[in-house]
């Protein structure tokens, strides 16, 4: 408990306050940025939001969670297989990031106005929401006990998603450029 803000977390992945962040706590903080954004678009959907409104926004969620399923694969569930986290648990989380992918990709590959699209936007939540109360509750808690470097991975997976996010950048900012000056 933090108790002079009042705010007491019962959350076992996380570190106490004195702890340096870790990988982690690095991997929450997405999974908490990713959770604002699907309840900012279900938010938007029930309120009939304009198509590029929704496409902009399923095009950010798209993009965090091509990069944050990205770095986990190279780089943390790596390191868990090799601290030996339970392979079938690995297992797993590899095919529901298989799941989101196929999701993303869908789409990626279609507008607003077809049909379905709010709702591949609402199960990829869903499909994220599962996969991440899993990491919670089963994988981070062991990773939490076992010889892994998290504080050496958070680095890691750190510089990579910088590297990803920096390579994304450039076309996200050329498209707010031009759609300023009303050319997109």
């Amino acid at each position: 408990c933090d108790w002079s803000s009042d705010v007491c977390s019962s959350d076992l992945t996380k570190p106490p306050r004195a702890a340096p962040t870790d990988a982690v706590d690095l991997l929450a903080a997405d999974h908490l940025a990713v959770d604002k954004l699907f309840k900012q678009y279900e938010r938007m959907a029930k309120k009939d939001a304009s198509d590029g409104d929704r496409k902009e926004l399923a095009g950010r969620i798209c993009d965090m969670l091509t990069v944050h399923t990205q770095i986990e694969e190279e780089i943390f569930y790596p390191a868990a297989r090799e601290a030996g986290i339970d392979s079938d648990l690995m297992d797993e989380a590899n095919v529901e990031h298989q799941g989101a992918k196929d999701l993303i990709a869908q789409i990626r590959g279609s507008e607003p106005s077809a049909d379905l699209y709010d709702a591949k936007v609402k199960v990829l939540g869903d499909v994220v929401n599962h996969h991440v109360v899993e990491e919670h509750t089963e994988m981070f808690p062991k990773c939490r006990r076992s010889s892994m470097d998290l504080v050496d991975l958070r680095a890691r997976l750190a510089e990579r998603k910088a590297e990803l996010e920096g390579a994304a950048a450039p076309k996200g900012l050329i498209a707010r450029v031009k759609k300023g000056l009303g050319a997109g």
